[in-house]
Parts: structure tokens; sequence; C-alpha cells
């Protein structure tokens, strides 16, 4: 078993495997991919490219009112060398919740989620 990575056999309603990845528990196989793939792009040379931190499971709470609504969990909050950052959902399903809550989010925040 490679150090860095393992799966935990757990059925979920959309097939995801959680998965260990560095120390971090992440809900799919997907999702500890692209941690891995930010952990290379720490290495680039272009300041566009090269991740300096991120970040996993971001709240965002949306409120109405002073009313609580609801809370999204961005997957990924990415910061790069020349100052962008990103906000990244790793998707295999878009329910109609994440829809709704991506863009109640994106009006809130002001921000673009990226999704891959």
């Amino acid at each position: 078993m490679d150090n860095l990575w393992y799966t935990v056999n757990m059925k979920s309603k959309y097939g995801n495997i959680k998965t260990e990845y560095n120390g971090n528990s992440f809900m799919s196989k997907k999702e500890a991919y692209y941690a891995q793939q930010l952990d290379l792009l720490k290495k680039a040379k272009s300041p566009a490219d090269q991740v300096v931190s991120y970040e996993i499971q971001v709240p965002y709470l949306i409120e109405i009112n002073n009313k609580k609504i609801c809370k999204y969990l961005a997957d990924f909050k990415v910061l790069y060398a020349d100052g962008h950052i990103e906000v990244v959902d790793v998707k295999g399903f878009r329910t109609n919740i994440y829809k709704l809550k991506k863009k109640m989010v994106e009006a809130t925040y002001g921000i673009e989620i990226k999704e891959v």
C-alpha cells in the first residue's frame, strides 16, 4: 500500500469511494487525485500555474436577512503564486441542490466556482 493513498470501502449514494491521501480524508478518489495534482503544481515554474497552498472543505455560509439558509462546502480553495484564488468543486454528479447552492454562493460572495 502506497503511504500517500489508500481507499476505504464504503458504499455511497453516488458510487464515490472515500479515499485518504497525504493524511487527509476525501469523499472520492477523484478529489484525492485532484489534491495530488495540486501538490505537483507546487513545483510549477509559471506563477499562474504554481500552487502556493490549498485548503480543503472550505465552508461558505448563505444567509438572507440574518437567517442561515444553508452551508456550502467547497472541495478546495487554491492560492496561486501570482495571487489569484480558485474555489474548486470536484464533481462526478451535479445534483439540483448543488446547482442551487453553487449559484447562491457565487452571487453572495462574488466568486466563480470551478468544476472539475
